[in-house]
């Protein structure tokens, strides 16, 4: 079965063989809803999803756990923290679409026999189901929900780095994690960042910021992704300016005058088509 982005796919619509793919998709889906209402009660979420109570005091204890959520009284709210905007969860439901158009653009710039830094950003997280068109390739990530993409695709090296482990967003960060990195040389890295302003990306983590920094400066080639949303966004932390990428690939949903202005400033910029235009 193909991977599908959340926007497409409903629980029942998964094999009943793919138990812990439901579960993640329908974890997914509840963080999603909580989100938009602000708060639920654990028996609306019962109701909604079908689920017995006990299933969704699992589900939302694990949301919970990622410090997305807090759990009163069976009511669930969302955190009034930047870490839901920085978490898997919530990342994995914005843009999917855009996401996976500026993903398959990204593959042209890998060739086989790479070694390659994958960040744990979901759009990057988007080329996992095409890489086995671009093996022998060795690939180098912090995700560990790349690491379980990846590990089974034949021909491909996969090099996980370990450290300290975040929950709220699935992958291994801090000094264990940069010391791994600096280690290393690879040929290109794919990243995405939270916000884009003033022409400069940031994040608000700057755990993440350390991370993804040193996986930069150990990279021959930096390509950054990143969606038309992100250039409205705000984030705390800089992490670099456009102009220090070689190639910035965005959607077809970037303002013309936006695209104007990054090229005015030599920012080599590349549109991803939609899959419209690919059909």
């Amino acid at each position: 079965m193909t991977r599908a982005t959340l926007g497409q796919i409903i629980p029942d619509q998964i094999p009943s063989d793919s138990r812990h793919a439901r579960q993640l998709v329908r974890r997914q889906l509840i963080a999603e809803a909580v989100m938009a209402e602000g708060s639920m009660r654990i028996e609306d979420l019962v109701e909604r999803f079908g689920i017995s109570l006990m299933t969704a005091h699992r589900d939302v204890d694990d949301l919970v756990s990622r410090g997305l959520f807090r759990k009163t009284r069976g009511v669930v709210s969302a955190a009034p923290t930047s870490l839901i905007e920085s978490s898997d969860v919530y990342r994995a439901t914005r843009q999917a679409s855009e996401k996976k158009a500026i993903a398959a653009a990204a593959l042209q710039f890998i060739e086989p026999g790479q070694a390659v830094f994958f960040d744990d950003s979901t759009t990057v997280l988007q080329m996992a189901q095409q890489l086995p068109a671009k093996v022998p390739l060795t690939a180098i990530t912090n995700s560990l929900t790349l690491m379980n993409e990846l590990k089974d695709i034949r021909d491909l090296t996969l090099l996980g780095l370990g450290g300290h482990f975040y929950n709220w967003c699935n992958a291994f960060m801090g000094r264990m994690t940069t010391n791994e990195i600096m280690r290393l040389r690879a040929d290109t890295v794919f990243m995405s960042m939270s916000a884009i302003m003033d022409d400069m990306v940031f994040h608000q983590s700057p755990e993440m910021v350390e991370t993804k920094r040193a996986m930069f400066e150990c990279s021959a080639t930096r390509i950054l992704l990143a969606d038309h949303t992100k250039f409205r966004r705000r984030a705390l932390h800089s992490f670099a300016a456009l102009t220090e990428f070689d190639v910035v690939i965005v959607d077809e949903g970037l303002p013309q005058a936006d695209l104007e202005r990054l090229r005015s400033k030599r920012v080599n910029v590349v549109i991803a088509p939609s899959e419209r235009a690919d059909s």
